[in-house]
């Protein structure tokens, strides 16, 4: 019996996915029989490595090193894809953050900060969303299907105090694919986003000093663990599948209980 989950070997473009969820992401949709899948990243070798991998399991990729905030860039990133496969049917908006670096390790104040400071943030997260949807979209519109998922924060839904250009560069991107929803629907192209909080990634590792750190922020959690990659991706799976043809224009947090905000 097939699979509700197989992806009918349609490409998948997965942005940031040179480590930690979009890596996994990437891993999850080839194993789920992708057609073929776009390992972008700012790092080559990372792209590389990650598409290294999907290959020695029987999968094909293709690895771009490419800024998401850099619209021609992006554009050129698409018609490689195309160029090695012929389209591109699944996007995922993972990329975000401040860019290659992170930006989490200096945070300062909302007051204390200024337009050099929020480029980064809206950029990656905001920009980034929209260069790539807009370099995707035409081609899932010619052939009337296609599905955009975009990776967001639980920062997004509820607001961080620590992160609040962040938050609201996560909650633009969600109203983007909202609206997006509503502009496409009619094309067979759904637009959802998957709001995740801590999730155990090289990046979020680095914030953790000692145990204690870990304890105290897991109280704020009702299943007493960080997310791991692999909860995302699975998410991310069932959105781009034919199991959820039928959604669009929702959030979807992945969470372990941070928030239960409606």
């Amino acid at each position: 019996m097939d699979s509700i989950l197989d992806l009918k070997g349609r490409v998948a473009l997965v942005t940031g996915a040179g480590q930690g969820v979009g890596r996994q992401v990437a891993l999850q949709l080839a194993a789920n029989n992708a057609g073929g899948i776009v390992v972008n990243d700012f790092h080559l070798d990372r792209a590389q490595a990650v598409a290294e991998e999907i290959c020695r399991v029987g999968g094909k990729a293709l690895p771009i090193a490419c800024d998401v905030t850099d619209f021609r860039a992006v554009t050129s990133m698409v018609e490689s894809a195309e160029g090695k496969f012929g389209r591109v049917d699944i996007l995922v908006n993972n990329a975000g953050n401040a860019g290659p670096s992170d930006g989490l390790s200096n945070i300062k104040p909302f007051w204390e900060t200024g337009p050099e400071e929020w480029a980064n943030w809206l950029g990656t997260n905001l920009y980034g969303v929209l260069n790539c949807t807009r370099a995707s979209i035409n081609g899932m519109l010619k052939r009337n299907q296609g599905r955009i998922i975009t990776v967001i924060s639980d920062a997004g839904r509820v607001g961080e105090p620590h992160l609040a250009v962040y938050s609201g560069a996560k909650a633009g991107a969600a109203g983007f694919m909202r609206g997006l929803a509503k502009a496409v629907g009619r094309n067979n192209i759904t637009a959802n986003c998957v709001a995740l909080a801590g999730i155990n990634t090289p990046g979020v590792a680095a914030l953790m000093p000692d145990e204690d750190t870990m304890k105290k922020i897991l109280r704020a959690y009702l299943i007493r663990r960080l997310g791991e990659p692999s909860d995302a991706a699975n998410m991310i799976l069932f959105l781009a599948s034919d199991a959820a043809s039928w959604i669009t224009g929702q959030t979807y947090p992945v969470n372990g209980g941070y928030s239960v905000s409606v």
